[in-house]
């Protein structure tokens, strides 16, 4: 799923709910289910797109108004008038799908691009502004701000075949199986219809598409190659959905066909989900994954080719290392762009004036490494906005208006949630932007989290909360025992008086055992109670290698998260008392 754009900025891209609603500009990168959910209730004027991503949009969702779109095509710029500011908006072809493109925007928030879904090759990236693409060595003249990048493969570091090449190798598996009489095709997804226009063409037949089975397909396809569709069902090659239990049916069909004494049907799964995925693969498995050059036949029976309307590592890495950027924020949780060597070499820094600002904070006034260790407090946060190039600077002075410097003020740091290393920072931005946006109140299971606490305390009986005020006063008394021993031994009392205190606040702390066992387990189940309604909130959910990686990147934070500061000291004076 696509992320929500941080609250800086003054547009949505590919998300439509009640946050991204209050958004005054609304893009959509391609037509694809994932980043159209919830576009029916959710879309308002005005939505950018191409025309062919709003007339498929159109066909999938007909209750949603055309008017509120506004049409911008492959390689067009429009200026879009904001109360903050008018920026400019500028697409490129994204190498996805049919309609798919990039945003560039360039306005005062700094220079922003957000991919979509898309393959960055090099004739990708040719087509964006010469400033913003370096050279071997050398890096652009306008580095980009911010970079919104699909990283659906980044933990594929596999070199994938270009899509031309896989196209090759559907038809080269065709070839090898003449005897095949039916040959089924999953290539049901926007994007993959240039290998039915291949395949039909090199064979000279034409698709068949089940109306009913494949109707969201088949609209796509109507727009895309007509020329190629068939409505015989008898037509040697077929479309296969290739998603739902598709390997159940495929082992059905080769039964059928093995039943009547007939060839077994071929099918063929262009994509590289099967290539990516690993979990409980068998080692002869493993083996053929690694085969690239060909189509394989995995033991159900289908052939895989990896196709691939993404981009991989080795090619992610290769677009950063060109283009620069100062930030990279992964439009596919669960940061992804994390895991990337551009963004452990080049991003893991101080978090500078211009990421505070996109994300509606303050910006700290200065993180340079000799002045952090002085003050991390949030009085010294300022609002600036980044830096821009050099030569646009001197030409177009940044304006910031009075309504701009209204919105983009800092809040007092008690009224503000704050962005902690153990808190949303370790999340990405699409949460540390959701969870202070949001003030619902958490479900658990069919009851509200404030429904169970009114509840429980409903069923809480007279006698704990009696057992409550003595364990208020136990503590106390014992905090005021420890003041007094620590007064004793500053003023130097020794011998029997000293002896007999320590005996008596001992005496103390061994009647009270009880109720400190008691509010031990009440804070154990307060802590599981928490973990199973969110694990946002709570650091131990999350592997201990990605909190490691975290705390090893020293981001300068405004203040520690004082509920887990509190938590490790109870905890300690706890292990201390039992």
């Amino acid at each position: 799923m696509p992320i929500e754009m941080p609250k800086g900025l003054p547009f949505s891209v590919d998300t439509w709910t009640p946050a991204s609603k209050r958004k005054r500009h609304h893009f959509l990168t391609h037509a694809h289910k994932d980043h159209a959910q919830g576009i029916s209730a959710h879309a308002s004027f005005p939505i950018y797109s191409t025309l062919f991503t709003t007339t498929l949009i159109r066909r999938y969702y007909p209750k949603v108004d055309e008017s509120i779109f506004i049409g911008i095509e492959i390689g067009q710029s429009l200026v879009v008038e904001d109360p903050d500011g008018d920026f400019t908006v500028t697409t490129f072809d994204a190498n996805h799908c049919p309609g798919g493109v990039m945003f560039l925007f360039e306005g005062n928030f700094g220079n922003i691009l957000h991919t979509g879904d898309c393959r960055l090759t090099p004739e990708c990236l040719q087509n964006l502004p010469e400033k913003y693409i370096g050279k071997k060595g050398k890096e652009p003249r306008c580095p980009l701000d911010y970079i919104f990048l699909d990283c659906t493969f980044g933990q594929f570091r596999s070199k994938m075949p270009s899509r031309h090449a896989a196209i090759q190798q559907v038809i080269n598996c065709i070839w090898k199986h003449p005897n095949a009489r039916t040959v089924y095709l999953t290539c049901d997804l926007l994007g993959q219809e240039e290998i039915l226009s291949q395949v039909s063409q090199t064979f000279s037949g034409k698709v068949y598409v089940d109306k009913i089975k494949n109707s969201e397909c088949l609209k796509a396809l109507e727009l895309t190659v007509p020329e190629i569709l068939s409505q015989d069902p008898s037509s040697r090659f077929q479309l296969f959905d290739g998603f739902h239990r598709l390997y159940e049916r495929a082992e059905e069909k080769i039964s059928e066909a093995r039943s009547n004494f007939q060839h077994e049907p071929l099918i063929i799964r262009p994509s590289a989900q099967w290539y990516a995925c690993n979990e409980g693969v068998s080692d002869t498995e493993m083996r053929k994954k690694l085969r690239f050059d060909q189509a394989v036949r995995d033991l159900y029976g289908v052939w895989h080719v990896c196709y691939t309307i993404h981009s991989s590592r080795d090619e992610l890495e290769w677009a950063l290392e060109l283009l620069a950027p100062k930030w990279v924020v992964s439009t596919t949780p669960s940061c992804k762009a994390m895991e990337l060597d551009y963004v452990k070499k080049r991003c893991q820094r101080a978090f500078d004036d211009s990421l505070w600002k996109l994300l509606d904070f303050g910006t700290v006034a200065s993180l340079d490494p000799c002045e952090a260790g002085k003050s991390n407090s949030c009085s010294n946060l300022m609002e600036r906005i980044p830096n821009r190039c050099a030569e646009e600077a001197e030409s177009e002075p940044v304006v910031i208006s009075t309504h701009q410097r209204k919105r983009l003020s800092m809040s007092p740091p008690s009224k503000r949630p704050m962005l902690t290393l153990f808190g949303r920072a370790r999340l990405g931005l699409e949460y540390s932007i959701l969870q202070h946006e949001l003030n619902e109140i958490v479900s658990v299971g069919s009851y509200s989290l404030e429904r169970a606490s009114t509840e429980a305390e409903e069923r809480s009986s007279q006698k704990d909360k009696v057992i409550k005020v003595k364990l208020q006063k136990s503590v106390e008394s014992n905090r005021m025992a420890d003041d007094e021993l620590g007064c004793i031994s500053s003023i130097g009392i020794e011998g029997t008086d000293r002896m007999k205190f320590e005996e008596r606040l001992e005496s103390e702390r061994i009647s009270d055992s009880a109720h400190s066992k008691f509010t031990y387990a009440s804070k154990e189940f307060d802590m599981q109670k928490r973990v199973a309604i969110s694990s946002i909130g709570f650091s131990r959910s999350y592997d201990e290698n990605l909190r490691r990686f975290y705390r090893s990147v020293n981001v300068p934070i405004p203040q520690p998260l004082p509920s887990l500061v509190k938590l490790m000291d109870a905890n300690k004076k706890m292990k201390k008392k039992m």
